[in-house]
């Protein structure tokens, strides 16, 4: 999740995931490092690559994570639990 900005030492309002932030899809095994993203499967917004997580088959789901910014992965759980959120968007 990035952090959000400010205007004058006050939040901008901002809550939760920034959707539409860069990220990169993974295989759970691919081992990360400096070369990760030359190993990415799939780029494109956080929301869109959730989307294509969750809409796999579930036994194929748990094979991949989302790496974004700050090189935070989200494993399948994590990316579950964000696809249910309320403000998900959902396409």
């Amino acid at each position: 999740m990035s952090n959000p900005s400010t205007f004058k030492a006050e939040p901008n309002g901002a809550s939760g995931p920034d959707w539409g932030d860069h990220a990169s899809l993974h295989r759970s095994n691919d081992g990360g490092g400096l070369l990760s993203d030359l190993k990415a499967v799939r780029h494109g917004s956080l929301a869109d690559l959730i989307r294509f997580v969750v809409n796999l088959p579930s036994d194929e789901q748990d094979h991949y994570v989302i790496e974004k910014a700050g090189d935070h992965r989200l494993t399948i759980g994590e990316i579950r639990t964000l696809s249910r959120r309320a403000d998900f968007p959902r396409g």
